[in-house]
């Protein structure tokens, strides 16, 4: 029997509290907004409660995901969460999220592949489920907490990160279900923008957080300002041939939410119709790995979603750089 994994459903969770560009503006004593809405199309985000953190976020996904897969926690027999804001260094996010949940049956690991790893987990659960035949559901989730880790006296990070959450189940099915994706990097970039304090690297010893204060997102060095225009399409192509089809066949493209320029130039790049993406950035910031997976989500519930039969593609780049991008034919009716 074929063994292929099928997306059975989406959910995402953004928390309650909204901050729009003015809030920054005055936190920063800087007027950002017109550049940000004009430039990258981010009119306001989400931000978490003191009392919430990454797991809380990916908990709420989970249900909805879970819930409209008709299943329970302990159907679950794998669960992966990928975000590079966890709740601890040690141990892994995904076995608070286990517990919370209630997902008893569930064996949990995470992935850190930055902003391109939710897309890197969706894959590794597509390969769980067509070689172990013990394996029924999987749950891919991402999250992303990113306001713990701003320094919102830097205009360059703080108008831009936000929190959020995504998921998906997956199942199996005799056809497809998973097509091809393909996986990249250049790690010469590993220096350029990171949370560089908190690990081995610069532990936090007193010295240290003097020095350079506390965890914080930031960039250390420039990247080419086309570097996604110039990548994401080859990694397009590739996996769409790897598949048999042709970047026509593709009914929805979802990308790195980080950048709506960036998206549009993508998309005339590859000579598609703006119409058959979707975008998220602008209610909700950037919220990194799950982005993608919360894009479609929104894309679903707006009824904008794809429908049985159609080709969804997700492309995703983060800090490393890493890139992850998959095809799926979508099988829910």
């Amino acid at each position: 029997m074929n063994r292929i994994a099928q997306i059975l459903s989406t959910g995402s969770y953004v928390p309650e509290r909204v901050v729009t560009n003015a809030e920054i503006d005055a936190l920063l004593g800087e007027e950002t907004d017109a550049w940000l809405v004009e430039n990258v199309g981010i009119r306001e985000r989400r931000w978490m409660t003191p009392e919430q953190t990454t797991s809380d976020l990916v908990t709420e996904a989970a249900r909805q995901a879970l819930s409209d897969a008709g299943l329970s926690p302990a159907d679950i027999d794998l669960l992966i969460v990928s975000t590079d804001t966890p709740d601890y260094l040690s141990p892994a996010t995904s076995v608070v999220v286990q517990h919370k949940l209630g997902a008893v049956n569930a064996g949990c690991f995470d992935i850190n592949s930055a902003c391109a790893g939710w897309v890197t987990a969706l894959d590794l659960g597509a390969r769980y489920l067509a070689t172990d035949p013990d394996m029924r559901y999987v749950l891919v989730a991402g999250g992303y907490g990113m306001s713990r880790f701003l320094d919102l006296k830097d205009k360059y990070t703080a108008n831009l990160f936000a929190d959020g959450a995504g998921a998906v189940v997956l199942g199996v099915g005799k056809e497809p279900g998973f097509l091809a994706s393909t996986l990249a990097a250049q790690g010469a970039y590993h220096d350029g923008l990171g949370i560089y304090c908190g690990g081995a690297f610069r532990p936090c010893t007193p010295e240290n957080l003097a020095q350079y204060g506390p965890p914080a997102v930031k960039f250390v060095r420039k990247f080419p300002k086309t570097f996604n225009l110039d990548n994401w399409p080859p990694l397009v192509r590739k996996t769409v041939s790897k598949a048999g089809l042709t970047l026509d066949d593709i009914d929805l493209f979802l990308f790195t939410q980080l950048n709506l320029r960036t998206i549009e130039a993508v998309m005339e790049a590859l000579g598609q119709p703006l119409e058959k993406t979707h975008w998220v950035m602008d209610k909700w910031g950037y919220t990194g790995s799950p982005c993608v997976v919360m894009a479609l989500d929104d894309a679903i519930r707006r009824g904008r979603g794809p429908r049985a039969g159609d080709h969804v593609l997700f492309c995703t780049s983060g800090g490393g750089i890493s890139f992850a991008v998959s095809l799926w034919r979508w099988t829910v009716p």
